[in-house]
């Protein structure tokens, strides 16, 4: 699963401050009202809404800010209208970058995007430029603690997933990006809610670099994550363990 790591999970597995953790539930948030609005304001009759009600959760966020994120769209308090759009480009070390956002004002977002890329020694290019070396697809994650890895895959093995894996604090289902909602209902079934299911932009070739020259790499990724209106970064890093320990952010 490292290979895919996105830069949010290395975030996350090295702490979040306070103000990090606000920026985060202000993103799950939008994600949440942007879901609600887009159909019935009810999660299992939403399949966005219920996934982002999961991925809040599993970032701790408390339940009445979810119930909230939610009555702002039903309620109309939200008049907001957000487009979702993403970026793609090259960042340090010539490290492929794919960035998801939900925006109200495309022409700032895209000139803050860019200005982000330009100042770290990045260049952001033409949609397409590099969504070529990623796979779009859903992915479905359970803590290793719900069971054991031989029981998770004998589960989950006859749901509709192209893969399976496995390690000391995950299990981890992919599946074909249209089929997330048909999965994680299979999977709910028999292991109850997941830890996150959402759809991701997954590196077909990783990319390792030299750890000496990590340091701008992570800067840059850092600064993209802050920006108010990025929901996730991708990036074809080759993400190991080893590293994730060494790395200071």
């Amino acid at each position: 699963m490292a290979g895919h790591s996105k830069f949010k999970n290395i975030m996350y597995r090295k702490g979040a401050q306070d103000a990090k953790r606000a920026r985060l539930f202000a993103k799950l948030a939008r994600e949440i009202s942007v879901a609600a609005k887009s159909g019935i304001p009810e999660p299992e009759k939403n399949p966005r809404l219920k996934n982002a009600i999961i991925n809040a959760r599993a970032e701790n966020m408390p339940k009445e800010k979810i119930d909230k994120a939610i009555q702002k769209s039903v309620g109309g308090e939200n008049d907001a209208s957000y487009e979702e759009m993403h970026y793609e480009g090259y960042g340090p070390e010539g490290i492929a970058i794919i960035v998801d956002v939900l925006t109200d004002n495309r022409n700032r977002t895209a000139s803050e995007i860019r200005s982000i890329f330009n100042k770290h020694g990045g260049t952001m290019g033409e949609t397409g430029s590099v969504n070529f070396l990623f796979s779009r697809n859903g992915i479905i994650k359970y803590p290793s603690s719900v069971c054991p890895a031989d029981i998770f895959f004998d589960k989950a093995a006859d749901s509709e997933c192209k893969d399976i894996n496995s390690d000391e604090d995950f299990h981890e289902v992919i599946c074909d990006s249209e089929k997330l909602g048909l999965v994680r209902n299979f999977l709910s079934n028999k292991l109850g809610d997941p830890l996150s299911a959402k759809l991701e932009w997954i590196p077909l070739t990783p990319v390792k670099i030299d750890e000496s020259k990590l340091d701008s790499l992570i800067k840059f990724l850092e600064v993209l994550e802050e920006n108010d209106d990025v929901q996730d970064v991708y990036a074809n890093l080759e993400v190991t363990k080893e590293i994730l320990e060494k790395i200071s952010i």
